[in-house]
């Protein structure tokens, strides 16, 4: 009998050892990446959205229309379109720290130069021969082919560093940069907007300028500060390393046994299709809302320019929330298929009324409120769903392929929301587009075939 108790009470204190390493790595490892990343992406978003600010004085001053800037908005993501499977890719293959740098470093340094189109020291020799009009799209192509790779080559990093049962957490930690980058972008762009005019440049210049520097700082710091694989942390302790090492093997194993790891497996997959038009779809409508709502929201008379800023980007504020509650609660509840087209579904009725009751600002406030708590709920349990049924290279091409794919939708959403406000000569037109947009996908998304996980397994 006393050999019972001794036995019982070894193996209690090392469950409570195990437990204790697990908690520590875990937390460790968050507080190592999700800080930097989030920042990265935050300069990344911030340079990708200062457009819907900086035309309101840039259309003036090179006579573009909404067409003209819908058009530039969507090349965005032509560019980007290049070099996301291969990035994704280099993350798996080759080395994230060394990608995240090239990056960054470019696109702020494109960024930066975005500011001086239209100028004799860029027309006469980096855009030689162009009109203005196409050295603002060629800007903006450059620009997404310079940023491709950084969004989809994290969700790849995270899978090396997190384990399944807590990537959505940290999913939805990252995924809340895009609307605080809007949330924080917004009014900073607006101040530069109004308030620097140095050295003879319009303040929309400044914009472009001044937010594309801190990306080249953060490019050199990620060299020295990010760590690629778990065995080459010298920042984690021996048995936080091996603890890690052993739960990211078993998953992988797990993926191997069901034959679903090699390039080729993510494009014979359907869940791969359904999930490239899911996000096509999604993009175009938030893409077509995000750069026009500052110019929406303008129009709004009686409205103070502070109170007109704050209308633009309220929903934004509200999407953190979004993002951080559904992303939690999936991680509980251990669904991912609702939790993806429940806000879809939600965003599309909100957009539909709010439509209806453009007319009136009593109603338009908390309209947008809501739509910002539903529109970008969806990321971090979609960014998922790739690493669930696929794993090594078939994940990395997978997320590749549909974030590359799919945010073609980034092109198509700014361009028809501009070309319709441009035939049509009000807003409303663009905003029903983005409405069947909306639906249409996530109607798709409740396609979604992903087996429940089972709410045990999940680490709250």
């Amino acid at each position: 009998m006393p050999k019972r108790v001794i036995n019982r009470s070894s193996f209690a204190a090392e469950d409570r050892i195990a437990q204790n390493v697990a908690l520590r790595t875990r937390r460790r490892v968050m507080w190592r990446f999700l800080p930097f990343l989030i920042f990265a992406y935050l300069l990344a978003y911030l340079d990708r959205a200062n457009l819907s600010v900086a035309k309101l004085q840039m259309q003036g001053e090179l006579g573009f229309t909404d067409q003209i800037v819908g058009f530039g908005a969507g090349v965005f993501f032509l560019g980007y379109f290049l070099l996301e499977i291969p990035g994704s890719l280099i993350v798996e293959r080759w080395s994230a720290r060394k990608w995240f740098a090239r990056i960054m470093i470019g696109w702020g340094l494109v960024a930066g130069l975005t500011g001086l189109i239209g100028m004799p020291l860029i027309g006469t020799s980096w855009f030689t021969g162009l009109s203005t009009r196409h050295q603002f799209y060629l800007a903006r192509f450059l620009l997404g082919a310079a940023e491709a790779g950084f969004f989809p080559g994290v969700i790849v990093f995270l899978s090396h560093w997190f384990r399944f049962e807590d990537r959505t957490r940290a999913k939805a930690w990252f995924m809340m940069t895009q609307p605080l980058a809007i949330v924080v972008g917004i009014p900073l762009s607006r101040w530069i907007l109004e308030n620097v005019h140095g050295y003879g440049l319009a303040g929309w210049r400044w914009v472009f300028i001044l937010e594309g520097l801190p990306p080249i700082v953060v490019g050199v710091a990620a060299l020295f500060y990010l760590t690629d694989r778990v065995h080459q942390a010298r920042w984690l302790r021996p048995d936080e390393k091996q603890w890690l090492m052993a739960e990211l093997a078993r998953e992988e194993s797990a993926k191997i046994a069901a034959r679903r790891v090699r390039i080729l497996d993510a494009f014979r997959d359907p869940q791969t299709a359904l999930l490239i038009a899911v996000l096509f779809l999604v993009v175009t409508s938030n893409q077509g809302l995000l750069f026009f709502l500052p110019s929406i929201t303008e129009n709004l008379k009686g409205l103070s320019v502070a109170e007109r800023t704050a209308m633009a980007t309220a929903p934004y504020l509200f999407s953190i929330a979004g993002i951080l509650l559904n992303g939690f609660w999936s991680s509980r509840t251990g669904d991912r298929r609702w939790h993806t087209a429940g806000p879809i579904l939600a965003t599309s009725a909100v957009l539909a009324c709010l439509v209806l009751s453009s007319s009136n600002i009593a109603l338009m406030i908390p309209l947008l409120c809501i739509l910002g708590l539903t529109m970008q709920a969806w990321l971090p349990v979609f960014w998922t769903l790739p690493t669930i049924f696929l794993g090594q290279s078939a994940a990395a091409a997978a997320i590749g392929t549909i974030n590359s794919f799919g945010n073609l939708g980034g092109f198509a959403g700014p361009y028809m929301f501009g070309y319709l406000r441009t035939a049509t000569g009000h807003y409303k037109s663009g905003l029903w587009f983005i409405t069947g947009c909306m639906l249409l996908s996530g109607l798709l998304a409740t396609r979604i075939r992903v087996e429940r996980l089972n709410k045990s397994n999940e680490t709250t």
